[in-house]
């Protein structure tokens, strides 16, 4: 698991699933993502199946913590977890795995002696922003490959006195 400590409050840009297949396109994309949505956030997580880790290099501005996904070649360089501190609020990030169907309960297990105030994952593609209890769970969806999902969409995460998500419409 990666460790990532940031300052707060802070804005945090959430992308995840972006499947890098056409390099102009995912460039031109990632460019308008990170000008028009990303622009002054302090963080850019992205929560796996990247596929090609060059994507990383796009967001130039702030740190960028990624998580491998399922889709992603096992080279050892993301982790599968990762853990951000924010002032007083822990943030889980993962990929997922498996059936969308207890997706979120599965990657909740894997964050139990963790205490996170907010779950952030992928693999599902279905951009969802609710609250379970005291914990936020939030996918960003993807912004090349919507699937099953109403829209592409990225999103941020706003660590302040609470954690507040908002997911971002691409189309």
């Amino acid at each position: 698991m990666q460790y990532l400590s940031i300052k707060w409050p802070c804005r945090i840009g959430v992308i995840s699933d972006t499947h890098i297949v056409d390099a102009w396109f995912d460039n031109n994309l990632l460019e308008s993502v990170q000008e028009q949505h990303f622009q002054g956030v302090d963080l850019v997580l992205h929560a796996g199946d990247l596929v090609d880790s060059q994507i990383l290099t796009r967001f130039t501005a702030c740190p960028v913590l990624a998580v491998c996904g399922n889709m992603d070649p096992p080279t050892g360089d993301l982790p599968m977890r990762g853990l951000i501190s924010a002032g007083p609020f822990r943030i889980g990030l993962a990929h997922g795995w498996g059936s969308p169907k207890g997706l979120e309960q599965r990657l909740l297990k894997e964050f139990t002696d963790e205490d996170i105030d907010c779950l952030v994952y992928g693999h599902s593609h279905m951009p969802t922003c609710r609250w379970q209890g005291e914990q936020l769970l939030f996918n960003p969806g993807s912004p090349t490959d919507r699937r099953n999902a109403p829209f592409h969409s990225v999103g941020i995460l706003e660590v302040g006195d609470t954690i507040q998500g908002r997911i971002i419409p691409l189309d």
